[in-house]
């Protein structure tokens, strides 16, 4: 792993496949460290020919920190945004999109396919907007626009989001609520398989135990609301990819986002929730392959 000073942050970041191949930049969701992308996943782009360049979001994993702004209060973000007021934040998607389209200024990359899944595909639509001089192409998965209006997570997926994490010394049941969030969200076609998730749960929290962080970039997304207008203005070609049964981020907000953004494909997955299953990688990176070839052709 090696960390880079970007947009005016250090970002830990790894790159993987041939530096002479066209740049599919992975950005990850909320309060999750970039070991959230299956490496068997970015093996599949990197046999297409693609380098792939995975990082951790700020406050998140080995990323630089915000401790200084001091904790997110969960329910008063969730209060403010529930009355359409705007909630105090350190920081918004707009920053966060900086810090990607930064990062490839430092690993001198002109230009990237930009995929970001949940709070990374708000992200990376938000690269798509604001940077467009550093996007070939977007592909957002199981994501949203802010639309206020977009039905909400189901119950049992907003209480596992939303509650208290435990103790930081309670190593045994930060790994059990970690496997539980996953199950909760995850796709009911594809259940994934508990040691797994087990495993992946130890390594990351033995990687980085940073729940403060989630508080601040939840903020950031309420705090960036409707982005709608913004996403009106992206030129790339764009997919996106989202889950039928998908209890966090429904399924209407990969409808709301493919339809506001100007000649986006959807991509609708049946039985696939909140996460990204293996038996779906072949679909993750055709979607990727496609608009990519779009902007190929367009070039």
């Amino acid at each position: 792993m090696s960390q880079i000073q970007a947009n005016g942050i250090a970002i830990e970041y790894l790159s993987y496949g041939p530096e002479s191949g066209e740049t599919v930049l992975l950005i990850m969701g909320l309060g999750a460290q970039m070991t959230r992308w299956p490496l068997p996943l970015i093996q599949q782009y990197v046999a297409k020919g693609y380098r792939v360049v995975t990082f951790d979001n700020r406050d998140t994993g080995l990323s630089q920190k915000f401790e200084a702004a001091g904790p997110g209060d969960v329910g008063a973000i969730l209060a403010a945004r529930a009355a359409g007021r705007t909630p105090p934040a350190a920081y918004t998607l707009d920053d966060m999109a900086a810090d990607a389209a930064g990062l490839l200024d430092a690993l001198k990359i002109a230009r990237a396919h930009i995929v970001g899944a949940s709070m990374g595909g708000m992200i990376a639509q938000m690269v798509a907007a604001n940077h467009p001089q550093k996007v070939l192409s977007l592909t957002s998965i199981m994501s949203s626009t802010g639309n206020p209006a977009l039905p909400p997570a189901r119950p049992e997926a907003m209480a596992i989001l939303t509650a208290p994490p435990p103790p930081a010394d309670d190593f045994k049941a930060l790994v059990v609520r970690a496997v539980k969030s996953q199950q909760v969200v995850g796709s009911p076609a594809y259940p994934p398989n508990e040691a797994m998730l087990k495993a992946n749960a130890i390594a990351d929290l033995n990687r980085c135990n940073y729940p403060v962080g989630f508080t601040r970039q939840l903020a950031a997304i309420m705090a960036s609301g409707d982005r709608r207008e913004a996403l009106k203005t992206i030129k790339a070609p764009v997919m996106v990819v989202h889950g039928i049964d998908d209890p966090l981020v429904p399924v209407e907000a990969g409808r709301d986002t493919a339809a506001v953004i100007p000649g986006a494909e959807l991509r609708e997955i049946p039985g696939m929730g909140h996460d990204l299953p293996a038996p779906l990688f072949a679909q993750f990176v055709d979607a990727v392959d496609t608009v990519a070839k779009k902007a190929r052709v367009a070039a």
